[in-house]
């Protein structure tokens, strides 16, 4: 069968390495134009460009694909190329861009879409960060039939995993970017077999969206309870991190637990700093235990090592 492939991060890259390792054949990677990164912020590939190229794939990284859009040249100059292009399949996977309907009509069997939750629930654009805020029990991966709307479409296979207690994004990303692998190549092996996949509509309840993560986000709210807090952390770490002040420093938290504690100290007061229980934070409601942190342009360190360097000033995170 032959593929046109549209995704940009990890997440995809793992999926179009295991269509390529599958056999299957990829006509073409659609991907997000190059963007600066790393501390030189020059042009980086993004990971599916990086493994198209190693397969000598061909590429394109359209601004948008939106013949009415703000790249009307562009978009044109893509609908050429995915025209002249042979493929029965488009396979789509956290790609950036919106898919017009004059995009999703033209594979022989449509595109199908890899998303990172059980729909309805989490539709939209941060359903792995979201699903560990919301302290959602489970997760999992939906292989759907896209169509116009934003993750509306018919499910074709899903699939469901427990988040363990001290997961975070980078881990359940991880784990869910190898589920959504070995489902896509399954989905395709079905419609190569019997020509077609068998459609479910998401129900009608359940829905919520999963919002884009802004780096706004973090920054702590000290008021708020131990339990949302340690969610927090962990939603949000790797990307984009979870911070608070202490004095001037700003400290980034990597791992931390809600305790089965009570304090009458004030929201954010620092309660005990010590290597056997690490940092002890009074909240809104409860005791956060943070057990590794981050200085200042410092390296992740265990809170016994963190605590060797730091002064944790006023004994309060801000």
């Amino acid at each position: 069968m032959k593929i046109i492939f549209a995704g940009t991060p990890e997440f995809a890259a793992v999926a179009l390495d295991a269509l390529y390792q599958a056999g299957h054949e990829i006509t073409l990677v659609l991907t997000q134009p190059d963007r600066p990164a790393g501390r030189g912020m020059q042009l980086q590939a993004s990971p599916v460009k990086q493994r198209a190229q190693a397969h000598q794939t061909p590429v394109a990284q359209p601004q948008s694909l939106k013949l009415d859009g703000k790249y009307p040249e562009v978009a044109r100059e893509a609908h050429a190329l995915l025209q002249a292009t042979p493929h029965d399949l488009m396979i789509v996977a956290a790609y950036g861009l919106i898919l017009p309907r004059s995009v999703l009509d033209l594979p022989r069997y449509g595109c199908i879409n890899i998303h990172a939750s059980l729909l309805p629930r989490w539709r939209g654009a941060a359903p792995i960060h979201r699903a560990i805020e919301a302290g959602d029990e489970r997760s999992g991966i939906t292989i759907m039939q896209m169509e116009e709307g934003l993750d509306t479409g018919p499910m074709l296979l899903e699939e469901s995993l427990e988040i363990g207690e001290d997961d975070n994004t980078g881990s359940l990303h991880d784990k869910l970017a190898a589920m959504g692998a070995r489902m896509i190549v399954e989905a395709v092996g079905v419609l190569e077999q019997d020509g077609k996949l068998t459609a479910t509509p998401q129900p009608e309840q359940g829905v919520t969206y999963a919002a884009k993560i802004s780096k706004d986000e973090a920054a702590l709210d000290f008021t708020l309870s131990a339990e949302q807090l340690a969610r927090r952390i962990r939603a949000f770490n790797p990307f984009p991190g979870a911070t608070a002040r202490s004095g001037e420093a700003l400290v980034k938290l990597w791992n931390a637990r809600a305790i089965n504690e009570e304090s009458s100290a004030a929201p954010g007061e620092i309660i005990s700093a010590d290597a056997q229980r690490g940092v002890l934070v009074a909240t809104g409601k409860g005791v956060l235990q943070l057990s590794e942190l981050q200085k200042p342009g410092g390296k992740r360190l265990p809170a016994v090592e963190f605590l060797k360097g730091f002064s944790l000033e006023g004994g309060r995170f801000n």
